[in-house]
């Protein structure tokens, strides 16, 4: 059985999905990109502000199922240009216990939605 996890502290679907499924114990989360939910605006100034707003979305989806990012055991990153790794890496790891991090790619791809630099989606488990 598949349950629809919604919450407004994250940006809408723009499209036929939702913000996350759960099913049983298991969470999947759509995509985030770094669209502010409160003013429906892009935050591209910066790409550390830029991943830390994606971040923030996900950690709203994950809250609405009641979890943290402890419960995280997968996640995917897609970024636009690999030579700003290291600065979404950083923000990304500020939100994990490096002893407990979950399991992760990255992966550079040609265009994201809306242009924007990186969109991360994960896993998480109760």
């Amino acid at each position: 059985m598949k349950k629809i996890i919604t919450t407004t502290k994250a940006p809408a679907p723009i499209g036929p999905y939702n913000q996350a499924i759960l099913s049983g114990n298991t969470l999947y989360t759509s995509g985030q990109i770094a669209l502010n939910p409160e003013t429906g605006e892009l935050v591209l100034d910066d790409i550390k502000i830029e991943t830390k707003q994606v971040m923030e979305n996900i950690k709203a989806v994950l809250e609405a199922a009641d979890m943290t990012f402890e419960n995280v055991i997968k996640a995917s990153i897609f970024i636009s240009d690999m030579g700003e790794f290291v600065n979404i890496n950083d923000v990304y790891g500020s939100y994990f216990n490096e002893a407990t991090a979950p399991a992760r790619e990255t992966v550079q791809v040609a265009c994201l939605p809306k242009n924007v630099n990186v969109e991360i989606s994960v896993i998480a488990v109760k």
